[in-house]
């Protein structure tokens, strides 16, 4: 990068202005991760100091069965496909009580799109989980699920909504996301929640109250110009509504073993690579740089690895997805070595050994509990990067 494009960056990002396309391109272009990272870790120190947020939550996928193929997906089943599976609701609730233990405060709901599933099967699901867990707040669902949902019931998105808001909805999930340019989305999605739609529904929960995440996947067919045009379409979401709590890039994931039918359904990887863990860091660095409104971003450590994942808290990320017993989504993809189940004191010590103090919070980004940081008091005790 040349010098005084590097220097009006480096002014921009501590004047606090805010960064241009073009400005998110030249800084995926820059091959200076260390810089890239001192900036995003400035951000992100101005505006979390040194707390890595986290919350204990659980995974639940009542159903693989899916009218969508997406080329990237490994999860999706057809029905009658060997290891298709569908949850009784009882068998769902059942299963989330079994998931209590360890002050559980989330239960994160996605599902495939089920081609015969009725509409109030949804509803009466959260209603009879929320009863089970009262006290656990219910995320569930993306934007692509509630589009499925106008379809199957004939009602729109916000009565939908208002109904899930009934039965114990506190929050939507981010995903559907994937890349909203249609020059890349076109080759990797199998379902009809573009842009227009994702956005529309995501400022009807915002409007009723319903914030959450957003997120990105990236590391497969895309190139940095769609990666900031994606950002840059949820900023201005973001200015809109302020309903995202949090930015979280996801990274596309490989197969790596056969599924058991022998079929691996993950149609991109023949000519992908997976992001390197550098190209990673950049991702999580220019997105803090860019997402100036939204207040986190979480790196998700099931699917960029436990090292990787504290390596991010220092290039912008200032939090960390919590205790999973069973993430199936990523996990059909993942062999790479990366545990399915971190308890509150894997991350704790996670969190310490990368020089940060831990906070626990709740969906609703609420302090649930502050944590000692790292002993600053012993030499080998790390540090947050100097900024």
């Amino acid at each position: 990068m040349d010098a005084g494009l590097k220097r009006e960056l480096e002014e921009k990002v501590y004047a606090g202005e805010r960064l241009t396309r073009e400005d998110g391109i030249a800084l995926y272009e820059s091959d200076d991760l260390a810089w890239l990272g001192g900036l995003a870790h400035h951000v992100r120190t101005q505006k979390n100091g040194d707390v890595v947020h986290f919350n204990v939550n659980r995974h639940l996928n009542m159903t693989n069965v899916c009218t969508a193929s997406c080329a990237y997906c490994s999860f999706q089943r057809k029905p009658g496909e060997k290891d298709a599976y569908t949850m009784r609701i009882e068998e769902a609730v059942r299963l989330a009580k079994a998931m209590e233990s360890e002050n559980l405060t989330e239960l994160h709901i996605v599902n495939g799109l089920h081609p015969t599933l009725p509409w109030r099967y949804y509803p009466r699901s959260l209603r009879a989980l929320k009863e089970a867990l009262p006290n656990v707040s219910l995320k569930a669902f993306t934007a692509t699920e509630i589009q499925h949902f106008e379809k199957i019931s004939g009602m729109p998105a916000e009565e939908i909504l208002d109904e899930l808001i009934d039965a114990g909805l506190e929050s939507l999930t981010g995903g559907g996301a994937e890349i909203f340019d249609w020059e890349v989305r076109q080759h990797i999605v199998d379902h009809d929640t573009h842009w227009e739609d994702w956005s529309r529904i995501h400022r009807l929960a915002h409007s009723k109250g319903l914030k959450g995440p957003c997120t990105m996947l990236y590391g497969h067919i895309e190139e940095p110009r769609h990666r900031v045009d994606h950002v840059l379409r949820l900023r201005e979401l973001q200015d809109e509504t302020g309903g995202f709590h949090v930015f979280i890039p996801l990274r596309y994931q490989h197969d790596f073993v056969d599924m058991k039918d022998g079929k691996v359904r993950n149609r991109l990887q023949a000519r992908t690579t997976m992001a390197t863990g550098a190209e990673a860091l950049k991702t999580f660095a220019v997105s803090r740089l860019l997402f100036d409104n939204v207040p986190h971003v979480k790196v998700f450590w099931v699917m960029h690895g436990v090292q990787t994942a504290q390596l991010a808290l220092q290039h912008g990320a200032d939090d960390m997805d919590g205790s999973v017993v069973e993430y199936k989504i990523t996990h059909d993809a993942d062999n790479y070595g990366t545990p399915n189940k971190l308890t509150r004191d894997d991350l704790l010590e996670l969190i310490r050994d990368a020089g940060f103090r831990p906070v626990e919070r709740n969906t609703r980004y609420e302090t649930i509990r502050e944590y000692p940081g790292p002993d600053a008091s012993l030499r080998e005790s790390p540090q947050p990067m100097r900024v």
